[in-house]
C-alpha cells in the first residue's frame, strides 16, 4: 500500500462517537395532519442590534413522527437527521410534554 492510501483524512473516517453530535432542539407541534410527519415551531427570543428590545423569532421544521404519537399543542424534542423527504430532515426524538 502507498502512502497515499494511508493518508485518509478525519473526517471521512466517522467513528459512532462522532456520528451522534447531532443538532437537537426544543419546540411546540403547530400540524400533525400529515401521515408520520409534524410540524414543529421553534420560538427563540433575540436582542434587537439597534435597539436593543426584545423579540421573538419562529421557524418551522417538518420532523419525522414514526408512529404518530404527536399531536397538536404537544412539545417535542427533534433530532437532525438525513434527509427523508425534500423538507423533513428531522425526526422526532421524544414528547417531553403532553397538550393540556
Amino acid at each position: 500500500m502507498s502512502d497515499i492510501e494511508n493518508n485518509v483524512p478525519e473526517e471521512e473516517t466517522a467513528t459512532p462517537l462522532q456520528r451522534t453530535r447531532r443538532k437537537v432542539r426544543t419546540g411546540k407541534v403547530t400540524s400533525s395532519k400529515m401521515e408520520k410527519t409534524v410540524i414543529v415551531t421553534i420560538e427563540r427570543r433575540v436582542r434587537h442590534p439597534l435597539y436593543g428590545k426584545f423579540m421573538t423569532r419562529s421557524k418551522k421544521f417538518a420532523a419525522h413522527d414514526e408512529n404518530n404519537d404527536c399531536k397538536e399543542g404537544d412539545t417535542v424534542e427533534i433530532m437532525e437527521t438525513r434527509p427523508l423527504s425534500k423538507n423533513k430532515t428531522w425526526r422526532v426524538v421524544r414528547i417531553v410534554e403532553r397538550a393540556k
